[in-house]
This record gives C-alpha cells, sequence and structure tokens, in this order.
C-alpha cells in the first residue's frame, strides 16, 4: 500500500503544478490580476478558439486527474488509520 500512496503523492504533485500552469495560461475575461500582467494588452489579439477550447478541455482533465488522486490519497490514509 506505501508503494500506491507514493505513486499518488508524485501524481499529485505533478498535476498540481501543471494544473496551475494551465489556468495560468488562460485568457483574462477582463479585469483582474490578468490586466496587471498584460492580459488586457492581449486580449484584443485573442488567441484562436481551437486553442482555448483545447487549453479547456486538457485543464478539466488535470483537474479531474488531481481531484481523484486527492480522493485516492484520503481514501488510503482512511483505511490505513483503521488497519493500525
Amino acid at each position: 500500500m506505501a508503494i500506491l500512496e507514493l505513486i499518488l503523492q508524485i501524481v499529485l504533485g505533478i498535476t498540481s503544478l501543471l494544473l496551475t500552469l494551465l489556468i495560468l495560461l488562460h485568457k483574462g475575461r477582463g479585469g483582474g490580476l490578468s490586466d496587471m500582467f498584460g492580459g488586457g494588452m492581449s486580449a484584443s489579439y485573442g488567441s484562436s478558439g481551437l486553442a482555448e477550447r483545447n487549453l479547456n478541455r486538457f485543464t478539466v482533465v488535470l483537474a479531474l486527474v488531481w481531484f481523484v488522486t486527492i480522493v485516492g490519497l484520503g481514501l488510503i490514509t482512511k483505511f490505513q488509520g483503521l488497519a493500525g
């Protein structure tokens, strides 16, 4: 069970970093921090609709993997407490 927990912790770390990067790549919807870092300037140029949709899909899939990893680690922790 320890090897599964280690694998899930590594997956959690990697998905957390990737999820943060993907969220930061999204186009700003106006106002807020995205304008402070140049998001407002590039909003008029815009990215292609296909690229934005693919970015949304990757983000959602990665968020689901992150969520399943969190639930898996929680279940492992719970059952280790019952067994020990």
